[in-house]
């Protein structure tokens, strides 16, 4: 597959986090990674793109249907994400399943109801960042049950801490990702989180996201040493969450503080750390 430079600047200019992971795949399979990476960014910016959710849900459904034509041979509809990874699928042998469970999901993005509660926000995690990354593996021929186990903690995990750090985003559109038997939990006061006041009960249900993070992050780390070294570029971002979970711990639990938006300028850091040290 031939790298197409209009996708690597998209994900330059509006994912850079991805950019940067898709860097470390092998010259051969990076041209996939970075299709799978421009078709996530397509399928998350849903909500911010349409004006009511009917729309949205047409958009879907027309990335379902041009995925499910690249499986049944058909030519690759006209759209600069679509021909690459149509070529990504047919090379790669992708599962089908993955990119049904992810636009089922971003599905979801078009309502305004948070997650009942912190399994159905890890199921979401799962569904989106999770079978992303399961998708990188495959793009890097890597099998395996802990790889796949593996690939899928780290993407929960990043997941979360993206949430986290995107609440105050949310809370401008007056959304709320934070489950609904955490906020009942802790107190949390939906008025002042949609006027953009930190809280002590903001802060403790942050902290219930940052522990639950964590346990899948120690998930993930516990299989390392049963995976092939070429899965690495698929799991690099378990170290750019901790590096985010770090930074909500440093300003307390409190989305609001502008220190967290800048913490993001350490990612090639930590990223070439890793892959440097052969660790995520």
């Amino acid at each position: 597959m031939a790298l197409q430079p209009s996708l690597v600047d998209l994900l330059r200019r509006h994912d850079r986090d991805r950019y940067l992971y898709a860097l470390f795949a092998p010259a051969d399979r990076r041209a996939a990674v970075i299709a799978l990476y421009a078709f996530n960014y397509e399928i998350a910016k849903t909500r911010e793109v349409v004006s009511e959710p009917l729309l949205g849900r047409i958009r879907l459904q027309w990335w379902r249907d041009a995925i499910d034509e690249a499986y049944e041979g058909a030519a690759a509809r006209e759209h600069e994400v679509m021909i690459p990874l149509a070529s990504a699928i047919r090379h790669h042998r992708l599962s089908r399943e993955h990119f049904h469970a992810i636009i089922d999901a971003r599905g979801l993005d078009l309502e305004d109801a948070p997650p009942a509660s912190l399994a159905a926000l890890d199921d979401y995690c799962a569904a989106t960042s999770g079978r992303l990354q399961r998708l990188v593996l495959e793009a890097l021929g890597v099998q395996g049950k802990d790889a796949v186990q593996a690939a899928n903690e780290v993407g929960i995990a990043y997941a979360l801490a993206g949430l986290i750090r995107a609440i105050p985003f949310h809370a401008r559109a007056r959304r709320c990702f934070i489950p609904a038997d955490v906020a009942a939990e802790v107190g949390l006061d939906l008025v002042a989180l949609f006027e953009l006041k930190p809280s002590p009960e903001l802060s403790r249900a942050v902290e219930r996201l940052v522990e639950r993070a964590r346990r899948h992050l120690t998930s993930a780390r516990s299989r390392r040493r049963r995976l092939p070294g070429i899965a690495l570029p698929a799991l690099l971002s378990a170290l750019v969450a901790s590096g985010y979970l770090h930074d909500i711990d440093a300003v307390r639990g409190n989305p609001f503080d502008p220190t967290l938006a800048a913490s993001s300028g350490r990612t090639a850091l930590r990223l070439a750390w890793g892959a440097l040290t052969r660790r995520y």
